[in-house]
């Protein structure tokens, strides 16, 4: 499908599956309401094939987060149920499968160094000490860290940093890779050049990803299908596909299709923005 003839998905709709394929994440109805009564997030219906690279995008405060850790277990929804292949969130583990949550800031201990660091879930799991090693050093050497293994994390940059907490989250070899605006506290260069890397990584290791971010240019970049979402009170607002093939390149940065899309997104961006409270 040429660019020009793009058009967004319906809102808050499920995207089909292929066939019997199961859903690695499946979100039917579930909304967010605080004990204060603030409601945080509208029922959510949104379904995500396994291998895709899907981007919540939208204005602050309408839910990108929240959605986020309900996926991820870390927050209940208020109403409706969240399922990876098929299963709740909490029996994850009775699918063969695992997640990692990469948060918005690298959350490293300042005392461990770069090996100790990525190497800590495993050491929570009680992976036998070999096994760890050996697998930590095959992360560090994909984020291009196995110099860095002793550093101490205020030592590194941090666009180095946030390789360890993402070297830390692949470590668990996840099948499912929740991302919350990881990259936002960097400088462009250094942002492009981790999302180049993330792609990579990506494709490699045949992931899941949902990536949180405001950026449009990183959205079009990222993603497979970039969720477009609005606020007071959080919900989905309309679905694209971009439908561009890989490897992602700079060149992909200024091409006619990135300029398409990204104008799409803006677009619906500033739709989002301006709507009013939903009633």
């Amino acid at each position: 499908m040429s660019p020009d003839t793009l058009q967004p998905a319906a809102a808050a709709t499920r995207s089909p599956s292929a066939g019997d394929e199961v859903p690695a994440v499946d979100i039917l109805s579930a909304e967010k309401t605080y004990p204060n009564g603030t409601r945080a997030l509208l029922p959510v219906d949104l379904s995500l094939r396994e291998g895709e690279f899907v981007t919540l995008l939208g204005p602050s405060g309408c839910g990108k987060s929240t959605l986020l850790k309900m996926i991820a277990g870390l927050l209940e929804p208020s109403d409706g149920r969240l399922l990876l292949w098929r299963k709740p969130v909490a029996e994850l583990a009775q699918t063969g499968r695992k997640m990692a949550f990469v948060f918005q800031s690298p959350t490293l201990m300042p005392w461990a160094t770069v090996r100790s660091n990525v190497r800590l879930p495993l050491d929570l799991a009680g992976v036998p000490r070999a096994e760890a090693e050996a697998r930590v050093s095959e992360v560090l050497a994909l984020v291009g860290l196995a110099k860095f293994d002793q550093a101490l994390p205020r030592a590194l940059s941090g666009g180095m940093q946030m390789r360890v907490s993402i070297a830390r989250g692949l470590v668990t070899e996840p099948d499912l890779l929740l991302m919350d605006e990881p990259f936002g506290a960097l400088d462009e260069i250094t942002r492009h050049k981790l999302d180049a890397e993330l792609l990579e990584l990506w494709r490699k290791k045949k992931l899941t990803v949902i990536f949180v971010t405001h950026s449009i240019h990183e959205a079009v970049f990222l993603s497979s299908r970039v969720v477009m979402m609005a606020a007071r009170p959080g919900r989905v607002v309309e679905q694209f596909q971009i439908d561009e093939p890989h490897p992602r390149t700079a060149d992909f940065l200024v091409s006619p299709q990135f300029a398409v899309h990204a104008r799409q997104l803006q677009d619906s961006l500033l739709r989002a923005s301006h709507e009013e409270d939903h009633p």
